[in-house]
């Protein structure tokens, strides 16, 4: 009886770590992340900011993700989520108080470097515990659910963080204090957890830094994590560029401060509600790469729609665009969970290259998109278009991990 009980505790107790995870993807990962472009308004008169400035200080959250962003996998590996987690949502707390603190365009960018540095370990990490706590069949599941609380983030900081935060608290600084304080919060909550089904993490001191140059060995002669990593390098371009800049495009021509916001809001509420169902759609079909190919074809002809059209048809062009965006995540990283050789063991490592990939594209783009608008406001979407077209090149590459391989 006692070890029917205890197969059960653990079969409920997983999915409180997932509910943590998602929870984590919500408060720490998105919710301070995307109250940036809705808030740089609100920054850029505070702190006598140029719109390139502005793009500049939303590249810099990429530059400091980049130096970090293998590194925080490896982590993830050989610590173990519960460790690693606890220790990476304290420090991005204090790290979006410290953007908080800001009082020129120089300790913007400071500030914002280091809170990419220490964030984007996090969803990593956070992925991570779904290929822990769910393998096999409930995979593709658990990642969407994850993912589906960077949704919820996204969608809710893009809606409140400057339109009725901003206001009740007093000032942009004050939303990024409350959000550091929740980062805070839930770091404990991480820390107070079990330890995940897998002891693997538990090797012996010695060991560990063989443990470590192992991870990293095994990950990067793997070719398709590779492409993996060069799509979200296109698709995350792509994105990132639209979410910073798709506000102040709106506001500039004339929209109102919650029509504007509200158009981002809408989009990320879309990729938040099809993201379970699009990563369930790649358990049931068995192919991930065409859940992967229709998500790219979304975002690239959504993106190109934002040049020309205009009123209603705006918030249409941008649902299109990033309604997919959570999704397509969930499932990569389900790709590369699946492919031989990573597995749950090196997951942590082999998602951190792809995301340090990714991030030369977070980097460059902003600001150079953002440049663009000088000549016409309309081109940096088609620039952020043609990027994101570029993903299907890499997805040609890409072999099955799906059930479709057999």
């Amino acid at each position: 009886m006692s070890i029917v009980n205890s197969k059960s505790s653990g079969a409920n107790y997983k999915w409180y770590v997932l509910t943590l995870a998602g929870l984590t993807h919500t408060f720490v990962a998105a919710m301070p992340l995307m109250s940036m472009p809705v808030l740089f308004k609100e920054i850029s008169e505070d702190l006598g900011l140029s719109l390139v400035q502005v793009g500049e200080a939303w590249g810099a959250i990429s530059l400091g993700s980049i130096l970090v962003v293998l590194v925080g996998g490896l982590l993830g590996d050989w610590f173990g989520v519960k460790r690693t987690l606890g220790t990476l949502c304290f420090l991005g707390g204090l790290a979006v108080a410290l953007v908080g603190l800001s009082g020129s365009f120089g300790s913007l960018v400071a500030t914002m470097f280091l809170f990419g540095l220490v964030g984007v370990s996090i969803p990593i990490n956070v992925h991570k515990s779904a290929g822990v706590w769910f393998p096999g069949r409930q995979l593709g599941l658990a990642n969407g659910i994850v993912a589906l609380g960077f949704g919820l983030g996204t969608t809710a900081g893009a809606m409140i963080s400057a339109t009725i935060l901003s206001p009740l608290l007093g000032g942009w600084r004050h939303v990024l204090f409350l959000y550091g304080a929740i980062s805070i919060v839930i770091s404990i909550l991480w820390l107070l957890t079990r330890s995940e089904p897998s002891q693997a993490q538990s090797s012996t001191p010695s060991s560990r830094p063989v443990a470590l140059r192992q991870a990293l060995s095994q990950v990067i002669h793997i070719r398709i994590v590779w492409f993996l990593g060069l799509m979200l390098l296109c698709q995350m371009a792509c994105v990132q560029g639209v979410i910073g800049y798709l506000p102040l495009y709106l506001r500039d021509v004339g929209w109102t401060t919650a029509s504007a916001d509200g158009t981002l809001a809408a989009a990320s509420a879309a990729s938040t509600m099809v993201v379970i169902p699009v990563a369930f759609l790649s358990d049931k079909l068995g192919s991930r790469k065409i859940v992967l190919l229709a998500a790219v074809l979304m975002t690239a002809i959504g993106v190109g729609l934002l040049s020309v059209v205009n009123g209603a048809m705006v918030w249409v062009s941008a649902i299109v665009a990033l309604a997919s965006r959570d999704g397509f995540v969930a499932v990569l990283f389900t790709m590369i969970i699946e492919t031989r050789g990573i597995g749950a063991v090196y997951a942590g490592t082999a998602i951190g290259l792809a995301m340090a990939l990714s991030r030369v594209g977070s980097i460059i783009s902003p600001p150079l998109g953002n440049s663009l608008a000088s000549a016409n406001p309309s081109l940096p979407f088609i620039f952020w278009a043609a990027l994101g077209a570029m993903a299907l090149v890499s997805l040609y590459f890409v072999k099955e991990t799906g059930r479709g391989q057999q």
